[in-house]
């Protein structure tokens, strides 16, 4: 089992480093306080579910025990609450509401989801809460957690099945 612990400034790697990260615009946020679109990173251990990457940009191969899918022009993932597959991958064109995951800003260039507001998805309490890519200025995110590409797409070798994302306060 992995732990990657973070307070939304650093995240802690499993050999003990620790990385700058970038954390919802809006800061931490209990989990059940979370709201689709508040901007806030939900507090809370998440584990580590699939990896997303885009083919044209990650050309090293990705070695992890997580599923991996290659993301296409066609990736989105739904943000309607009202929608059946709220807080899921879609294919584009989407009807409802979606974020496109193939993305100019290279934000998404490789993005590992979580399973926060699954099994089942409860509707507006929160969606697309990633592990992702973080901008080179270090911007805040819209909820996610982001470090240095470089970074994570290393970090994906430690990764297995039982991995958490724990965002907490203090580390």
């Amino acid at each position: 089992m992995t732990d990657l612990v973070t307070d939304g400034q650093r995240l802690i790697l499993p050999n003990g480093d620790s990385v700058p990260c970038s954390m919802g615009r809006s800061g931490l946020i209990a989990a059940q306080d979370k709201r689709e679109g508040d901007g806030a990173t939900p507090l809370g251990r998440w584990r580590l579910v699939q990896v997303f990457y885009r083919p044209d940009r990650i050309l090293d191969p990705i070695r992890t025990a997580l599923p991996i899918q290659p993301l296409t022009e066609h990736s989105g993932w739904c943000d309607a609450p009202d929608d059946p597959a709220y807080n899921q991958f879609v294919s584009r064109p989407y009807a409802a509401s979606h974020e496109a995951m193939w993305r100019d800003d290279g934000l998404y260039d490789i993005v590992v989801t979580t399973d926060h507001n699954t099994n089942p998805a409860l509707p507006g309490l929160g969606s697309a809460i990633f592990l992702h890519c973080r901008h080179e200025t270090g911007k805040p995110t819209a909820g996610c957690i982001a470090i240095a590409r470089d970074e994570l797409h290393r970090l994906l070798t430690d990764l297995e099945p039982e991995s958490w994302l724990v965002i907490q306060q203090e580390i």
